[in-house]
């Protein structure tokens, strides 16, 4: 061999070690080809069950109402085909599976469900198995999110029961509860739910009755665990077991109780409702960031103004927005018809397909509080750019002890306020600036719900309404009207006088 190869292939073994030959596969001596099978990819990876599709009579179902095809208005055209992809998959593979929640629900009330959930008897590690795209999410909650796209198919393992003998006080730390698949605190709350069952216990536990109907593409029937059908029927919202023991398990199920009831046009069941005034509190006991997620589910599901003015029927209100209700007791207040004049236009513009932003809702929101802050601390002074962010500073802080609010959003909300003062000083420098901002519709949008709302601004929202429409003529006129000094001038800092060392700059 050439010496410089050999001195090649040495420094080669010093740097990255001795190449190895892999060694060939072993091969069955029953098998009849020689030829070595590829293995699957991780989609086509067969799970840990017996071959064979699922089918519908293997379950116990003696506690279920079937409803046949042709007795409900579900069609398979109406459900996403990622949703039945998943489905037919799981059941190919051995899994029962299906349809359930609020997307079998709005089916049969004839909506569009926003999503599809799926349930099924596989563990998250069998989804994920059988799926590249499944993500295993939540340590409380395990569930498994499919991404298709821009859609997202998520899909659970029925739950079963908890164990009693695992009970930790409300201030346990995670660490504490760790590697634990069911615990629960002291006052009821559920810390883990990954406790696998069979459909008949996951049907128990879920919230209502409503949400507890399962669909099957195995003769395409509703399975009904809950009279979840007849309550549907009536427009009637039920809670599954015993209220108050289920909100103390999750608070959040009594803003889902009042958001349900809100979308649907239900009646709360008087059972179903007669907790959540003395159990509002528990929510207290819900992490800030999680308040925020559900407060934005009941303002933009498209029925604000009904969410909020349930709301105001609960202490739950009271404990989500207290500085709001307290702010808005009169009805007749500018600030009361704010809040409702913009949780309408929230609902108009979902309904065009139009996008909404949380900042402009929580500028709405604490409006009215915010004007109470800047009365006690002026006390019908003017009001300054410092004033208001010191006051908005203390009513965004109160409000981050609820609910979080995300920066860019408190950020957005506090331009949007700003926007409001400077609005109103129409002078020629100040029009141009304030026109070129970006947040520049939002701040104008809400100064006509301020007009609207009864408050006087002496036609502020109609000038600025002239000043979009107008040409660069008439709107070069509008500015000359305001005076080319652009309003009074401001007092300059005069630069101090320098004098030569030892000179004090004081006459003798």
């Amino acid at each position: 061999m050439d010496p410089e190869n050999q001195m090649l292939r040495k420094l080669t073994r010093v740097l990255f070690g001795k190449r190895t030959t892999p060694a060939a596969p072993e091969i069955s001596q029953s098998a009849p080809s020689t030829a070595v099978q590829r293995q699957p990819r991780e989609a086509e990876r067969p799970a840990a069950r017996s071959p064979g599709r699922a089918r519908l009579e293997d379950l116990d179902l003696s506690r279920a109402t079937l409803i046949e095809r042709e007795e409900h208005c579900i069609s398979r055209k109406d459900i996403s085909p990622n949703a039945l992809k998943v489905l037919y998959r799981l059941n190919e593979c051995g899994y029962h599976a299906f349809l359930v929640g609020g997307g079998v629900r709005d089916l049969l009330l004839g909506d569009t469900p926003k999503d599809f959930d799926i349930s099924t008897d596989a563990t998250p590690e069998e989804i994920k198995q059988l799926f590249r795209n499944a993500m295993i999410i939540g340590r409380r909650f395990k569930i498994i999110h499919l991404r298709y796209g821009r859609e997202i198919i998520e899909v659970t393992t029925f739950r079963a029961h908890h164990a009693p003998e695992n009970e930790f006080e409300d201030d346990a730390s995670n660490r504490s509860i760790k590697g634990l698949d069911s615990a629960h605190s002291s006052s009821g709350m559920i810390l883990r739910d990954n406790v696998w069952g069979n459909i008949n216990d996951d049907a128990l536990r879920r919230d209502f009755t409503a949400n507890a109907l399962y669909y099957t593409t195995d003769g395409f029937r509703v399975l009904d665990f809950a009279n979840g059908l007849e309550d549907i029927d009536n427009h009637v919202l039920r809670m599954i077991g015993d209220p108050a023991t289920r909100y103390r398990e999750d608070p959040v199920r009594m803003l889902r109780a009042i958001r349900f009831a809100a979308k649907l046009d239900f009646i709360i069941e008087p059972g179903t409702r007669a907790p959540l005034d003395e159990l509002a509190s528990l929510l207290e006991s819900i992490s800030p960031a999680r308040l925020f997620d559900e407060t934005l589910k009941m303002l933009t599901g498209g029925h604000a103004e009904e969410t909020f003015a349930l709301l105001r029927q609960f202490k739950i209100g009271t404990v989500l927005f207290k500085s709001t209700m307290n702010a808005t007791r009169d009805p007749e207040s500018p600030g009361s018809k704010l809040l409702v004049l913009a949780m309408r236009n929230t609902d108009s513009r979902l309904a065009e397909g139009k996008t909404v932003t949380p900042a402009f809702l929580f500028a709405a929101l604490l409006w009215a509080p915010l004007q109470q802050e800047l009365q006690r601390m002026l006390n019908g002074e003017a009001v300054t750019l410092t004033d208001q962010q010191e006051a908005a500073n203390r009513v965004i802080g109160r409000q981050l002890q609820i609910t979080s609010i995300p920066k860019r959003f408190s950020i957005a909300t506090r331009e949007i306020w700003e926007l409001q003062l400077r609005l109103e000083q129409r002078s020629r420098r100040n029009v141009e600036t304030v026109y070129q901002h970006p947040r520049f519709r939002a701040g104008y949008d809400f100064l006509l719900l301020r007009e609207e709302s009864g408050e006087s601004l002496n036609g502020l929202g109609q000038w600025w309404t002239d000043f979009q429409i107008s040409d660069k003529n008439l709107q070069e006129q509008m500015l000359e009207a305001l005076g080319k000094a652009g309003g009074a001038k401001r007092r300059r800092r005069r630069k101090p006088t320098r004098h030569p060392a030892g000179d004090s700059g004081t006459a003798a």
